[in-house]
């Protein structure tokens, strides 16, 4: 079953639109990489094993082997090599400017010092431990998540027993966000077609206040019509599609059993 979208038959416009084809998307995986053949619910809960793991860790040791692990990861889920160098230039962007200051607020032994100001090599130390977790994490969830259609981790995250209102609150949050988006850039090609142009000054902000009001405005109207076109379609609070779980495979089993046994490693490396 389908969420409905507009009053005239725009089911389409659902917050899960490839819900109806859950089903068979197991076969499609098949044809992919090994990573990408693996039950989702067996990706997402290893994700967040490792992640739970890694972040866990206090050697550096075994946070630069837990970078190499996820690195190998990526390749073989046959990830962009650009998009991960992109992604990790974005985080790493802005981490560098957070934990710049690390150094220098963390007691410790002086490292070095920048006009006067003493910088710890604990400081530094715990910088660069809190860079390598938030590389190793971003790095695993773009190998097991990244691949994954949001209806489809919609069905990984009900295999895995979490409530369902949540399921459905990231499926509608994840279909809606794109929705409004588009909205809003309607809105804007209209106001600039109207001769609207961003200044410093209070017609602009009253402007973009009126923008603003009517998304949410929009928005309401979009929601109401979708709750509407649901019930008339019987809508019950579930999506059967999204219970229809293929069973586990040799690959599903020979997958968990090497990440208890990486996860395990990390573990023993971070303990020594």
């Amino acid at each position: 079953m389908s969420l409905a979208g507009e009053q005239t038959g725009a089911v389409n416009e659902c917050g899960c639109d490839g819900a109806v084809a859950l089903a068979g998307s197991r076969s499609g995986d098949d044809r992919r990489n090994f990573v990408q053949s693996v039950d989702p619910g067996i990706r997402l809960l290893v994700c967040a094993v490792f992640c739970l793991v890694v972040v866990s860790l206090n050697s550096l040791a075994a946070l630069s082997l837990a970078l190499g692990i996820a690195a190998l990861a990526v390749a073989a889920a046959r990830q962009s090599l650009g998009t991960a160098l992109r992604r990790m230039a974005a985080l790493d962007g802005f981490m560098l400017m957070v934990l710049a200051m690390l150094p220098f607020s963390t007691p410790g032994e002086p490292l070095f010092s920048v006009a006067g100001l003493p910088a710890s090599r604990e400081g530094a130390l715990l910088g660069t431990m809190i860079l390598l977790k938030a590389n190793v994490v971003v790095l695993m969830i773009l190998a097991l998540l990244s691949s994954m259609e949001p209806a489809l981790l919609g069905r990984a995250m009900n295999r895995l027993r979490l409530p369902n209102k949540f399921v459905l609150l990231f499926l509608f949050t994840l279909r809606y966000i794109d929705v409004l988006g588009r909205e809003y850039r309607r809105l804007r090609v209209a106001m600039k077609a109207r001769g609207f142009r961003m200044r410093c000054d209070l017609h602009t902000w009253r402007s973009v206040g009126y923008l603003v009001g009517m998304l949410l405005v929009r928005s309401i109207e979009r929601s109401e019509r979708i709750v509407a076109a649901m019930r008339c379609r019987g809508f019950n609070g579930t999506f059967p599609a999204l219970t229809e779980n293929a069973p586990l495979s040799w690959r599903d089993g020979a997958f968990a059993g090497a990440s208890v046994g990486v996860c395990l490693g990390l573990a023993l490396v971070g303990i020594q």
